[in-house]
């Protein structure tokens, strides 16, 4: 199994006539994901990439099935682009796009509230590299051939940090089940607690790698969660061990602002709730190896 996306996932490219968009939809097209269709306002009626075009997500919807959507649309209009992925039913839907206004995102997710909680869309990102089930389809991104088929599950908040855990994992011969990069921005669609929660649920995954950054609290509260709610290994890392205080890295999320704010902080957060931390970036793939062992 895998979570979010299969080989049989219907996916929407939202903003597909675009050269970046349709970049990264060939290469999908090309790893096997089922790519149905795209939307550009004002484009309906064409094909792109030999998949039909439609001016609404809704129009897409009713004519394709999809039940996911990419959305490579600009940052001023991509919150128009979200909200209407919601309105017309889709059950998943991935952000790439960096830059939107954390208020838009603020106006999303209250935009999503308005749904009942079994129907409502799982948004991922924005500011991400996307979600990829290993060998089946791709939603995203990243280069599909680092990821070896297997039964560790990533999540993560820096999109390069999950590449390089499963180009080591590769190494080593560990596979993975899904990575979800759940993006570097201050507000995210979905948490790492969302992600966790499937990851336990699935069968094929027998433990999961968790990457965070300096910033914000969500590596303290999934530690926490993991320790009461997860019974497979968990592997953490936390990026911006040398940064000082003060220091904004990177993402729009990754500043230190508070206590258990730095990377030392979180990493001992961590320690404390029974995770395994790896000490470097480039140890991820050892300490992986370290805990599935454990359970071996």
């Amino acid at each position: 199994m895998s979570i979010l996306i299969d080989e049989k996932t219907p996916v929407l490219v939202q903003g597909i006539t675009g050269e970046k968009a349709a970049f990264h939809a060939q290469a999908m097209i090309d790893y096997g994901t089922l790519v149905v269709g795209g939307v550009t306002p004002g484009k309906g009626g064409q094909r792109h990439l030999d998949r039909p075009v439609f001016d609404t997500v809704k129009d897409a919807v009713k004519a394709t099935g999809a039940q996911a959507s990419l959305v490579f649309v600009p940052p001023p209009y991509a919150a128009d682009a979200l909200m209407e992925a919601a309105d017309a039913g889709l059950r998943l839907i991935c952000v790439i796009t960096d830059g939107i206004p954390a208020q838009d995102m603020m106006r999303v997710k209250r935009y999503l509230m308005r749904y009942p909680k079994d129907s409502r869309s799982l948004l991922v990102g924005p500011n991400c590299a996307g979600i990829i089930s290993a060998g089946k389809a791709m939603l995203g991104i990243m280069p599909g051939n680092i990821y070896r088929r297997g039964n560790v599950g990533i999540v993560s908040r820096s999109g390069t940090l999950g590449y390089e855990a499963a180009a080591q994992m590769q190494a080593l011969g560990i596979g993975v089940t899904t990575s979800v990069g759940i993006g570097g921005d201050p507000i995210n669609g979905s948490s790492f607690l969302d992600h966790l929660a499937l990851f336990e649920r699935d069968p094929e995954t027998h433990a999961v790698v968790m990457i965070g950054e300096i910033g914000g609290p969500q590596e303290a509260e999934a530690a926490a969660w993991i320790q009461k709610n997860m019974s497979k290994p968990v592997v953490g890392y936390v990026a911006g061990l040398t940064a000082p205080k003060g220091r904004r890295m990177g993402h729009a999320g990754a500043i230190i602002s508070e206590q258990g704010d730095t990377a030392a902080e979180k990493a001992e957060i961590m320690r404390s709730y029974g995770l395994h931390v790896a000490p470097s970036a480039a140890e991820l793939g050892q300490t992986v190896a370290q805990a599935l062992r454990t359970i071996a």
